[in-house]
């Protein structure tokens, strides 16, 4: 069958050679050892001379397409059922060849996120065990290396193969990913190919296209900075700085601009001579205060020295910081190793230059971490002036988290989708599991509206119809000992939300396997158990227990009943009556624990008193203590409603 060929990533920077770690004709996702989704047309792709007609065999089907002028081609194989294996084979009419062998047909999934996706097999509990039993080597992985790009690349910055599961390679696979897979096979035998695309501390604005963010009226000034980093970065360095100013003269903080020589900082305090983590300064833990700290300092110049060009060297900052030189803002960095800015002409001067950093970090070893001799004024001439200190320092309040660098790698806007994901091209997937969301805590109000943009903007580019399996943020910090606002619980909601609102996605609930120490939680095997339920619910259409849903409250006199849907059997609560119920104003701070009882199969009533609540919350806040459950021994999960 002759297929048109196409330039297979719409807008897609042409590749320059040979895709990395393939060979010329196929793309890099076509390997040894492949596997590709069943039972719907199969893509096929890759690059040739342009003009060049290329035949494309996987067992009995056969198709061919010619090259576009980009050296770009696709074409379709037809459907085919769950086997294998099978050699897929691409050959030019010229003679050029490239066979792929162990090709099996079966299910894909994309598996995406932030570290609690990355979180290897060999990190979870009991993990010598599933290692050593991993034996089924038709579930097979592909992990892309972590990369951010301001341009949607068209193939993978660094080699990507596929690996069979066995006793010495699952280790390195994604545990969440893996232990979803083998319990999938359970009920659906059929290979599994899991793709692995995820990423440390990543926001989700950074997983969604430009074209998928604009189309959402979302990130647009950052878009634009990032649009004119392109070809003008010192020009994107002044128009961020004027963002993030803007954004300080809206919080309204009385003294004045801290980044200004004359600020009166004399209330600050002093930092050790070395740096390092601040949260060791006051003798805590690494992870201590979170949040944004100012550090400020001073260099003195002579003439000579302040007329040359110059080069702020900062180390190593962690996580992301706003620098300014003498009240000019010179730039920020995000996860820099080597944190360097580039000072325009006439900023330094003979004396005395004021240095000042704003340092965002949000998980530990934050602040300026490298050694002291990394902290210097690099000159045009070669020499180098230490920034010896003293450093000065204030934490700024809690509340006061800034906008975040919009090409930063791992927050910035579409970054990581222009390096991780445009790469993957238009591959066969049965669904997307997402596991993310603690690195927006500081964003929650958007994140079900980013959320779903993302959902959107991957079914634009994989399947109109591409299903997604939603991870529910486990519990994480301190158990609450009254009702309180919580971003963590936030971040959940709007996962529930997000999940309700689309028929072509469902969420899984962990808040009773995290770990209130640990944001990177052990207990995978049980979460990958829990996904492949959703699974079964989502993509087989079977009634499974998936653990009772809020539905809906009402209220009449002065009891709310609260209406669950999907419960097994009958609602229970462990140790005695239910609790973590709360009622609610509609202000922030209004919420009250309130007496709750079963009041039937699938409906909890409470009493509200002679206050009229607005809302209704259940097992909210960072780690709570949640006691409803039904005959699937799984919890209700935390949700808000509104009370009508």
């Amino acid at each position: 069958m002759m297929v048109k060929a196409r330039i297979w990533a719409l807008g897609l920077l042409a590749a320059g050679g040979a895709p990395a770690g393939a060979a010329p004709l196929l793309h890099a996702m076509f390997q040894d050892h492949a596997v590709l989704q069943r039972d719907a047309p199969i893509p096929v792709y890759g690059e040739a001379a342009a003009g060049t007609e290329v035949t494309v065999t996987l067992g009995p089907a056969s198709a061919h397409a010619a090259a576009d002028a980009s050296g770009h081609w696709q074409l379709s194989l037809p459907a085919m059922p769950a086997g294998g294996p099978y050699r897929l084979e691409a050959r030019t009419a010229g003679g050029e060849l490239q066979q792929v062998e162990d090709v099996l047909i079966g299910d894909v999934y994309l598996c995406s996120g932030q570290s609690n996706m990355q979180f290897e097999v060999r990190g979870a509990e009991n993990a010598q065990f599933d290692m050593m039993t991993a034996r089924d080597g038709t579930i097979r992985s592909l992990t892309i290396a972590t990369k951010d790009s301001l341009d949607p690349l068209a193939t993978f910055a660094s080699p990507v193969k596929w690996v069979p599961a066995a006793p010495d390679t699952v280790g390195a696979f994604s545990a969440t990913c893996y232990f979803f897979a083998r319990e999938r096979k359970k009920s659906v035998d059929v290979p599994v190919g899991m793709v692995v695309a995820a990423w440390g501390g990543s926001r989700v604005r950074a997983w969604v296209s430009e074209p998928g963010l604009r189309a959402a009226a979302l990130e647009r000034e950052g878009l634009d900075l990032v649009d004119l980093r392109r070809t003008q970065p010192e020009a994107a360095d002044r128009g961020w700085g004027t963002v993030w100013e803007r954004w300080w003269h809206g919080l309204g903080i009385k003294g004045g601009e801290p980044w200004q020589p004359g600020f009166d900082a004399k209330g600050w305090a002093v930092a050790p001579d070395k740096l390092g983590p601040w949260a060791l300064w006051t003798g805590t833990s690494p992870d201590g205060f979170t949040g944004q700290m100012w550090l400020r300092s001073e260099v003195t110049l002579s003439a000579a020295q302040a007329a040359q060009g110059a080069i702020l060297d900062l180390g190593a900052t962690n996580e992301e910081d706003q620098t300014w030189v003498n009240g000019r803002s010179v730039g920020g960095t995000s996860w820099a190793r080597q944190s360097r800015h580039t000072i325009p002409a006439g900023v330094l001067h003979e004396g005395a230059n004021t240095i000042v950093t704003n340092i965002f970090c949000s998980w530990r070893n934050c602040g300026m971490t490298g050694p002291a001799e990394s902290r210097a004024i690099r000159l045009a001439d070669g020499s180098s002036v230490p920034l010896k200190g003293p450093w000065h320092y204030a934490p700024m309040p809690a509340s006061a988290i800034a906008p975040q660098l919009p090409w930063g790698p791992a927050h910035g806007a579409s970054v990581i989708y222009n390096g991780m994901i445009a790469p993957i091209g238009p591959y066969g997937f049965r669904a997307a599991l997402w596991y993310q969301g603690e690195s927006d805590i500081h964003y929650a109000p958007d994140y079900e509206r980013n959320l779903r943009t993302l959902m959107a903007d991957w079914r634009r580019r994989f399947r109109p119809d591409l299903p997604f399996l939603i991870v529910q943020l486990p519990d994480f910090g301190p158990h609450p000992t009254r009702p309180a606002e919580s971003e963590m619980a936030d971040i959940r909601e709007a996962q529930r939300r997000a999940a309700v609102a689309d028929r072509l996605a469902d969420y899984t609930v962990t808040i009773d396997i995290g770990d209130p120490g640990n944001i990177h939680p052990t207990k995978k095997q049980e979460v990958g158990r829990r996904l492949a339920l959703t699974a079964e619910r989502l993509l087989d259409h079977k009634p499974t227990r998936t653990g009772p849903r809020g539905d809906h409250a009402t209220l009449a006199g002065h009891a709310v009943t609260i209406h669950f849907g999907d419960v097994s059997g009958k609602l229970v609560s462990y140790s005695g009556s239910p609790t973590a119920f709360e009622l609610c104003g509609a202000a922030a701070g209004s919420c009250r624990y309130v007496p709750a009882r079963i009041g039937g199969p699938d409906s909890v009533t409470l009493d509200a008193g002679a206050v009229r609540p607005t809302r209704v919350r259940y097992c909210w806040g960072d780690s709570p203590i949640c006691t409803l459950s039904d005959a699937s021994d799984l919890p209700a999960g935390p949700f808000e409603l509104p009370v009508r």
